[in-house]
This record gives structure tokens, C-alpha cells and sequence, in this order.
């Protein structure tokens, strides 16, 4: 591990040090940052974010944390005695540091793979329909006829794409929440 204080970071990231700097924390496990500067956080994370070409996670409770948050790729508030300022920047809320671990292990899981899987429906939907008007125009030799009526339309996409989605989102959960909390593991695999 690396712990970092806020006076030797200010000379880390001048750029005759930020790729030393960038070779020495990709060795280390972990990373700590003290007493470091609203400015030294969004810049160390933007630097981690660009040169590395890694997903970045922030994660803030007061107010100097929202520079940070917002460059991150994704950003966590924890509301608390500090305010709420870093709530309304980041992209998900949680009340303490102990549910992060929840959030990113179960509920992440849970959002890569509902995705995943929309995104193979949505081109299975789309392939099926395209495919009916592509044997449809020899059938009327490409005179360019409509198929359906554009309420049929319509209603197609709005059934086949909202119904589906909402089923799907209550209703799966391939892995239980507490077999993603014993093995962590599961969620790299799932990428």
C-alpha cells in the first residue's frame, strides 16, 4: 500500500513525476490520499482516469469532495454531518461508508448483467422486425409499401420495449445477494 499526504502529492503531480508517480501506484494494492486539497483529488483522479485508461470510483461526504465526484466516471455521496453537497453531485446516495461495499458488489452485478442483457434484446427485437420488412419488400416486389399501420408500429416498440424492461428489472436476479457478498470474486467475472 501507499499512503500520500497532500504536501508530497503537490509535487507528485507536476508532469516530470506523474508517470513515476502513475508506475509506482499500479504496483501498490492500495492507495491513500491525506489531507489533500479539493484540486489535488479531481486532478489525481483525472490523471488515474486519462493516463491509465481506468474506470474511476469517488467516493465523498462533504463538500471538498465534489470536484472530485464529478470527474470520477462514477461518484458516491455519503450524506452526513458534512452536508449534502456531495449527495447532489454524485451519482448514487448512501448513508454510511459500510454500504458501499453492497452497492458495488450486489447491486453492480445486478445493474452490468440487466444491462447486458437488455442490450442483447433490444438488437434481438429490433433484428426481428427490420427482418419482416426485408422479406415483406419481396413479397411486394421494393415497391416501398408500408408493412403495418403506424399505430401497429407504435404499439410494437411501446410494448416490446417498455414491458419487457420493467419485468425484467424487478424480477432478476440471477445471483442472491448473499452469495455476491461472500464471493466478490463474481462480480470481475460477470465483466
Amino acid at each position: 500500500g501507499l499512503v500520500i499526504d497532500g504536501r508530497t502529492l503537490e509535487h507528485v503531480l507536476h508532469d516530470s513525476l506523474q508517470n513515476a508517480f502513475l508506475e509506482l501506484t499500479e504496483k501498490c494494492r492500495a492507495v491513500v490520499c491525506c489531507q489533500a486539497t479539493p484540486l489535488q483529488k479531481s486532478v489525481l483522479v483525472r490523471l488515474v482516469r486519462n493516463k491509465l485508461k481506468a474506470m474511476t470510483l469517488a467516493v465523498g461526504d462533504g463538500a471538498n469532495d465534489v470536484s472530485m465526484i464529478q470527474v470520477a466516471n462514477t461518484g458516491v455521496g455519503i450524506s452526513g454531518q458534512e452536508g449534502m453537497q456531495a449527495v447532489m453531485a454524485s451519482d448514487f446516495a448512501i448513508s454510511q461508508f459500510k454500504h458501499l461495499r453492497k452497492l458495488l458488489l450486489v447491486h453492480g452485478y445486478w445493474c452490468y448483467t440487466r444491462l447486458t442483457n437488455m442490450v442483447l434484446y433490444y438488437f434481438y427485437k429490433n433484428v426481428a422486425y427490420v427482418n419482416l420488412l426485408f422479406w415483406y419488400q419481396f413479397f411486394c416486389g421494393f415497391s416501398g409499401t408500408s408493412m403495418t399501420d403506424y399505430w401497429i408500429l407504435i404499439l410494437f416498440n411501446l410494448l416490446f420495449t417498455s414491458v419487457p424492461p420493467i419485468i425484467y428489472g424487478v424480477l432478476d436476479k440471477d445471483v442472491p445477494a448473499e452469495i455476491l457478498m461472500q464471493l466478490p470474486q463474481l462480480y470481475m467475472m460477470s465483466q
